[in-house]
């Protein structure tokens, strides 16, 4: 078993790729954002502004500036943390995003839930009786889940339970008119339960149901999959039959001895999924009118307001690179057999 030291050493090497990981994805977004079509002060002004108006924007912008300085002027900032003023607005990124990250995050939270909820469930209840019915019609939906483009899945289901059943919301976080809790959180569920709001409460959840189940769904193929398979290799063990040879019943081995056994495969897919979340969930908000941080990356590209897109980019990219390297560490610290 390597030694705590060792396994401090690696977490501080994991730790060390962070900064160097950021920097190499903000300078990417920097020179594609600079060799993308379109001109910002066209997006401010239009293409109908006179020559001086454009020179006076362009300079108030700083975008006269040569593109080396604006990059060493861009990587200056982001080490001090700052993530720059909006082109169009005028408004901090910060505050841009700070607005939008919560919405976000309060539909990822759900359809991770969700998805491994009902993708562990179906995976399960695969592996207890292999090659039955519903092992068959789980590995159906496992497949299925693959091939659902998130953007036909979504408007599928806004056509069914939106428009044709009209039980639930077609979009949006809240209906308009409503006024949303006094913000103490970011996040209107919990928000509107710590201001004991019970209008809010139901009328947020019913805006939370559909687009986090579409997102749940499509993202629960893949635990039900990775569970099942899992499952079924561990089955194959000489420890799983000496345990059936000592009379233990199915049900206990799967819970004492199969499943524990199947944790650091599914920490390494749950730290995989983030990144599909994140591609998925751009979608699925941009499809829901859900006020998150996709459709804040949607107007900034089509304005061409560069610090946004930056600092949206960079936002997320932190926060998947730093939950892949959280399950690198949990899986070194659970898994002896993990060398580093």
């Amino acid at each position: 078993m390597s030694s705590k030291k060792e396994l401090f050493k690696y977490i501080l090497s994991r730790l060390t790729l962070l900064p160097i990981m950021l920097w190499i994805i903000s300078s990417l977004v920097f020179i594609l954002l600079r060799i993308a079509p379109g001109d910002p002060v066209d997006a401010i002004l239009g293409t109908r502004a006179n020559e001086f108006a454009r020179e006076s924007l362009r300079i108030k912008l700083g975008l006269d500036k040569p593109l080396i300085n604006q990059y060493f002027e861009y990587l200056n900032q982001l080490i001090h943390g700052n993530l720059g003023i909006s082109l169009n607005t005028q408004e901090p990124v910060k505050v841009i995003i700070s607005k939008a990250l919560p919405a976000s995050l309060e539909l990822a939270i759900f359809s991770i839930l969700i998805a491994s909820l009902l993708g562990y469930l179906i995976g399960f209840l695969g592996a207890i009786k292999p090659e039955g019915r519903i092992d068959f019609w789980g590995r159906i939906f496992g497949i299925g889940t693959y091939a659902l483009p998130p953007f036909w899945a979504a408007m599928l289901i806004q056509i069914i339970f939106a428009i044709l059943l009209g039980w639930l919301p077609i979009g949006g976080r809240l209906p308009p008119g409503v006024i949303p809790p006094p913000q103490i959180t970011g996040f209107l569920l919990l928000d509107s339960i710590l201001d004991r709001n019970f209008e809010i409460i139901f009328i947020s959840i019913k805006h939370l149901i559909l687009p986090s189940i579409t997102l749940g769904i499509l993202l629960s193929g893949i635990f039900s999959r990775s569970l099942r398979l899992n499952l079924e290799e561990v089955l194959k063990k000489d420890y799983i039959e000496a345990a059936k040879s000592r009379g233990l019943n199915n049900s206990r081995i799967l819970v004492n001895h199969a499943l524990p056994n199947t944790l650091l495969p599914i920490l390494t897919i749950t730290g995989l999924t983030v990144s599909s979340l994140i591609g998925g969930a751009l979608l699925i908000e941009i499809t829901f009118s859900w006020p998150g941080i996709a459709l804040g990356l949607q107007e900034a590209i089509n304005q061409r307001d560069y610090p946004v897109v930056q600092g949206i980019v960079v936002i997320i990219s932190s926060l998947v690179v730093m939950v892949s390297v959280g399950i690198d560490i949990a899986i070194a610290y659970i898994d002896p057999r993990v060398s580093y």
